[in-house]
């Protein structure tokens, strides 16, 4: 490691320090919008903010190259009640730095800044950079990374940062969350009813646990259907009229979210409502020369079953990053610091061999 990383390593864990001392729930972040407008201003870049993201371009920014992104959030979900921590403090022990969003996906974040601020002066490069710290992710929020698409120029490639082990996240599953409704006839408890809405989930249920699209991808696997919420009745002695579920369908890169939405309702044994069908599944080619640049560092590749801001971007783009996707939304959430140094270089080093490559 050259002193150069070496001292944006620290500069980058110094920041995240910050990061986790000042709460920033979705649609929350102006305070961490601040913090970030700062490392801009002490690194001496030009940046941008529209609402809570906070962006910049590579000094010698040239309107007739290629774009590559590089983006995280600095937005947090809340804090459960399992912490035994201040969560809003960020403490170092055994080579971990505890805290809210220190693993997701502040490690990221931090890592990216630092490796956006090493390339920013640099000349002759093959792609515009551009960093994005974004908001709303951890909410899918209006006011997020899809926001900023009509703002800044056509992207063509992208890096998102999420806890991945800096191991390669070559596809994203995206989500279509249905509300459904199984409904029946409403009665006394004490009179006969043939028509039970709760005894017609019975069957429902089965459908939904039995249900599989035919459609396995090579790097997602099945598309993951789960029934995650049921809530029917108020009153011991009334049999209610309907019962209301809830269904989470992580979808594979096989179909499209309206795909989904067409066969469900068209087969599913009751009324079903798409609460939104924008969080498509995500990918990049495994021959892509940024996947190329990351397995020549020993990376490996692999499908990611979680949702990040990849869902909002339509070009190819890679999901890398320092932490343990396991340890995101847990309580005593950590990273370790070395995993922070490992990400800034590995990042840096993805990127010469990238920016090398594409230019030769």
């Amino acid at each position: 490691m050259t002193q150069e990383i070496s001292n944006l390593s620290g500069e980058a864990i110094s920041l995240l320090k910050e990061l986790i001392g000042t709460p920033s729930f979705s649609s929350e972040e102006n305070e961490t919008a601040l913090l970030l407008e700062q490392w801009f201003r002490d690194h001496d870049i030009t940046f941008h903010r529209e609402n809570n993201n906070v962006y910049a371009f590579n000094k010698h920014y040239d309107q007739n190259k290629p774009h590559l992104l590089l983006n995280s959030h600095h937005d947090t979900v809340k804090p459960n009640s399992g912490y035994t921590r201040d969560p809003f403090k960020a403490e170092i022990k055994d080579g971990k730095l505890y805290g809210l969003g220190s693993n997701d996906a502040g490690g990221a974040l931090v890592s990216l800044l630092a490796a956006f601020t090493y390339f920013y002066k640099k000349q002759d490069l093959s792609h515009n950079l551009i960093i994005v710290a974004s908001a709303e992710e951890e909410s899918s929020g209006s006011k997020g990374l899809n926001s900023m698409l009509e703002i800044l120029p056509e992207i063509d490639v992208a890096i998102v940062g999420e806890p991945t082990l800096m191991q390669l996240a070559i596809a994203e599953k995206g989500l279509v969350v249905f509300d459904a409704e199984v409904s029946g006839t409403p009665s006394h408890a004490a009179h006969p009813n043939s028509n039970n809405a709760i005894y017609n989930c019975i069957d429902v249920l089965s459908w939904f646990k039995n249900f599989n699209f035919p459609k396995v991808s090579e790097v997602l696997g099945e598309v993951k259907l789960t029934v995650t919420q049921i809530k029917g009745g108020n009153q011991h002695n009334v049999v209610p009229a309907g019962v209301d579920l809830v269904i989470d369908v992580r979808v594979n890169d096989c179909y499209t979210n309206n795909d989904i939405a067409r066969i469900l309702k068209d087969q599913a044994p009751c009324k079903l409502t798409p609460r939104s069908l924008h969080l498509n599944s995500s990918a990049i080619p495994k021959d892509h020369p940024l996947v190329k640049s990351g397995m020549a560092l020993g990376r490996s590749t692999y499908g990611s079953p979680t949702l990040s801001d990849q869902a909002a971007l339509s070009c190819p783009s890679l999901k890398m990053g320092p932490g343990d996707s396991t340890r995101s939304h847990s309580a005593d959430e950590y990273i370790y610091m070395a995993e922070i140094e490992e990400g800034i270089e590995l990042y840096i080093n993805l990127l010469i061999g990238f920016l090398q490559k594409t230019t030769s």
